[in-house]
Parts: C-alpha cells; sequence; structure tokens
C-alpha cells in the first residue's frame, strides 16, 4: 500500500530536495508543505504548499494554516524536519501521527540559547511520535531532552552515487600537483583555521624534508562565509597563502568537480551532526582526515578510508595528512576503499529505504 507522506520542511534546503527525489523514487506520495520559498531545483513534480508566514513568529502563526492543509490532505504520517522550528509549528498544530527529524543545530545549539529554547526544544521532542536522527551521535545529544522510554531512529542522509562519481569527471593525473581542500561553510564551527593550521606545519615539515614535494602541494578551501575575510589573513599569517586558493560560494552542482580536483578532504569541523561532505569526498574516491567529533567518525574508516585525528589537534592533522601526500600507494589504497565503503552505505536509495521503513513502523506501533 502506497502511504501519503506530508513533509514539513524548508523547501529551498538541499537535504529536502533530496529527501523528497528519493522517497518519490521508491513510489511514495510525497508533498511538501514549507514557509520557506521553493528552490529553482526542487523536484517539479512534487506538490508544495507555501505557508502565508515566515520567519521565527511564522513557526508560531503558520499553525492554523498547518492544520487546514492537513485537514484537506489527509496524509497517512507527517514527517517533520528540523525540531526548533517546524517542530514547534507541529506540536502546536496537535496532528498526529508524526516523525520529527532533528538535524544538528536545533539539538546542539538552539536549546543552549536560553532556558526557553531548551523547554521549547524538549517540548516539541515530547510531542512527536517518533525521532529520527542522521547520526549516532546526534542521537545520543539528542536524548538528554527526551524521556529516556522514547527510541530515536537512525536515518543518515545519502550520497547521489550517480553525480559524486569519479568515472564522470577527467581527473587531474598531472604528478607534479597534490591538491589538499575541504568544501565547507567558513564558520569557526567547521575549524577552517584549525586545517589551515595543519596545512601550515604539513607545507613547513615537507618543505625541510621533502623540498621536491613541497613545490608540488597546493590548498583549496572551497566555500563561501561569515569567517572568509579573517581565514584569508590567517593564511597569510601562517606563510601559506601562496599556495592557498579560496573559491568562495559554489552551487551543491558544483561539489562533485570541485571534489574531483581534491587528493585529499579535510574536516576538523569542532562539532558535525552528520558529515555529509566527507561521504560525497568518499564517494568520488578520495581519502580524508576528520576530528574525532559528532557524526564524523560514524563515517570513516579509521586506517581504511582515512583517518580521525583529535579535535582542536593541528599537529595530528597534519601527521595524517603528510602521511597520505608521502605514501601514494596508501593514498589510492585509500581511494579505492573509500569509494566502496561509500557505495555500500550511503546510496541514497537505501537510506531513502530506511527512511521509509521508520514511516511504516510508525504506523503499525501507532495503529
Amino acid at each position: 500500500m502506497t502511504i501519503k507522506i506530508i513533509m514539513l520542511s524548508s523547501a529551498n534546503s538541499i537535504h529536502t530536495i533530496q529527501w523528497v527525489h528519493h522517497l518519490c523514487k521508491l513510489g511514495l506520495d510525497v508533498r511538501v508543505i514549507s514557509q520557506h520559498p521553493i528552490a529553482d531545483n526542487f523536484p517539479k513534480e512534487v506538490k508544495v504548499h507555501v505557508l502565508p508566514f515566515s520567519g521565527f513568529l511564522g513557526y508560531f502563526f503558520n499553525v492554523f494554516a498547518l492544520k487546514k492543509l492537513l485537514k484537506e490532505i489527509k496524509p497517512d504520517i507527517l514527517n517533520v524536519h528540523y525540531a526548533s522550528g517546524y517542530g514547534t509549528t507541529a506540536r502546536l498544530a496537535n496532528v498526529h501521527p508524526y516523525v520529527l527529524s532533528v538535524w544538528g543545530s536545533d539539538v546542539f545549539e538552539f536549546p543552549y540559547r536560553s532556558f526557553f529554547h531548551k523547554k521549547l526544544l524538549q517540548k516539541n521532542l515530547k510531542s512527536a511520535d517518533v525521532i529520527a536522527s542522521t547520526s549516532l551521535s546526534m542521537a545520543k545529544q539528542t536524548q538528554q531532552f527526551v524521556d529516556g522510554h522514547k527510541k530515536i531512529e537512525i536515518t543518515p542522509f545519502g550520497v547521489d552515487l550517480e553525480k559524486f562519481n569519479p568515472s564522470c569527471f577527467d581527473k587531474n593525473t598531472n604528478a607534479q600537483t597534490i591538491c589538499i581542500g575541504t568544501v565547507k561553510t567558513l564558520k569557526h564551527v567547521y575549524g577552517i583555521d584549525i586545517l589551515l593550521k595543519a596545512l601550515s606545519i604539513v607545507f613547513s615539515d615537507i618543505k625541510n624534508e621533502f623540498p621536491e614535494v613541497s613545490n608540488q602541494l597546493n590548498f583549496r578551501i572551497v566555500g563561501g562565509g561569515t569567517d572568509m575575510d579573517e581565514l584569508k589573513k590567517l593564511a597569510v599569517e601562517l606563510g601559506i597563502d601562496h599556495l592557498t586558493h579560496f573559491t568562495g560560494s559554489v552551487s551543491h552542482e558544483d561539489v562533485p568537480s570541485e571534489l574531483n580536483r581534491l587528493d585529499i578532504y579535510v574536516a576538523l569541523s569542532r562539532q558535525e551532526s552528520f558529515g555529509v561532505a566527507v561521504v560525497e569526498a568518499q564517494a568520488m574516491g578520495i581519502p580524508v582526515v576528520v576530528s574525532n567529533v559528532g557524526g564524523l567518525p560514524e563515517v570513516v574508516q579509521n586506517g581504511k578510508t582515512g583517518f580521525i585525528v583529535d579535535s582542536e589537534n593541528p599537529q595530528q592533522a597534519a601527521n595524517a595528512i603528510k602521511k597520505l601526500i608521502l605514501d601514494t600507494e596508501l593514498r589510492q589504497a585509500m581511494s579505492v576503499e573509500a569509494k566502496q565503503f561509500a557505495h555500500s552505505n550511503f546510496s541514497w536509495q537505501s537510506c531513502a529505504e530506511n527512511m521509509s521503513d521508520v514511516y511504516h513502523k510508525t504506523l503499525k506501533i501507532l495503529k
């Protein structure tokens, strides 16, 4: 039996777009309700209902509009994405059954802003029939705000293996260059400053020990954000600005081609709910170096597809990066393992099937 799903989520988020697209490919009947505008690349075959109010107050003012739409559409289940904002709208609308998917900042940052924010999150989580998290780490974080008896389902994001496929690109086979970089928003939480410090150590050490290899290095920071100017200044202070290229913001469509430029991908985040960019890099056959925070250790096989290093430790990160630079055979072996790991564990089809199972299980439990 085909179930009818309403996804209450931002219609301009790439994650919403991916969930909708791949759930529809499974044959599920999916519609979206959003107070955010519809992205240009949103699937045309999916009906989107835009709520009348926007902004923070919209999560409160849109309650009656949501209830009216749900009464008209009569879905089998509601999947609410983001516990703080849309979770508030769903709780106040008091419509069941619904699965509440937490995303990251809604449980890692929002509840620590004030007592009010924490209580709001706790009420929203308590109201949900089922909670879903993209990683075990985020589920553990969420658990402290809910009744201990409420199970949290693990529903990881997938990767579009057709787009993130190295065979679709001409790999730069120039043996004279080794490109190390990241694809991330330039914000303090993602540790780009730690990466630059690690790259400075890498360059200094290799220049002293293997000067011929140091001439092959270049560093690429892909993404825009509030810390751009500060990070550029840091690169100058560290003496690696001549090797480091900041691309600025790129569209999600351009991420695969950007990843194709890299030989080593590094994510030294201070906080990370899942690590989809790391999975995308591995799908492209790129060995990775990541910090041991949040969901990152869950998406890397340490010593096989990459290295997991201590957070806030540029030296340890530099050691791992140097190992990959200097050992070509290791880098190639990890490339093969990384691609296989991503394909075996994070295809969008398997992740969408997992989410579909959560929907069916929720309906069965609540009958």
